[in-house]
């Protein structure tokens, strides 16, 4: 090693701004190279390792050792924070992968759900269509349309204690055919 190198290297310990400049460019277009092999040829890659690799050792500068390579320690900079940087790309990716999967499995449930729910609506219809014609009129203003028993009561100008019973006998019958379905599916 050039006791140039070392001098430089000395004076950056004592935070001297142009000797950092004087050994950032003797040395960052061999970092570049070193770097941009190591990555396959990623200009972006290469660029952005050497400006942080500097960075770096302008953090570090107390603790480098003027008696070893400098360019030796530069590029164990960048390759660790290559590998560092990959890392991070393949949990980005396995992460993204994984997400992607359960979006995937959460529609595909959100999908199932949605069937399901439209055959028992369509279930539920078929159950009102064979409700006797009385009973299901106060079915469909009760159930569907929300009114209160007092209001169909008024409307249909029958006792709310009628409602109620018919209500019951309407609710008991599609009960016991959604058990008996439930039955034949388990």
């Amino acid at each position: 090693m050039a006791s140039d190198e070392k001098e430089e290297i000395e004076m950056l310990k004592n935070a001297s701004a142009e000797s950092f400049e004087t050994l950032y460019f003797r040395y960052s277009a061999r970092l570049y190279n070193f770097v941009l092999k190591l990555s396959k040829g990623n200009n972006f890659m290469a660029e952005e390792l050497v400006q942080r690799t500097f960075i770096k050792v302008w953090e570090k500068r107390d603790q480098i050792n003027p008696e070893q390579s400098f360019i030796s320690y530069l590029c164990t900079i960048a390759k660790n924070m290559l590998i560092n940087e990959y890392e991070h790309q393949t949990l980005e990716f396995i992460y993204h992968k994984y997400f992607i999967e359960q979006i995937s499995l959460l529609e595909h449930h959100i999908t199932e759900l949605d069937v399901d729910k439209k055959l028992l609506d369509e279930y539920i219809e078929k159950l009102t269509a064979q409700l006797p014609p009385k009973r299901r009129e106060i079915f469909i203003l009760s159930k569907r349309n929300g009114l209160s028993n007092k209001l169909i009561s008024e409307k249909l100008k029958i006792s709310e204690s009628t409602i109620e019973t018919q209500l019951s006998k309407a609710l008991k019958y599609m009960k016991e055919q959604l058990r008996l379905l439930n039955e034949c599916v388990s």
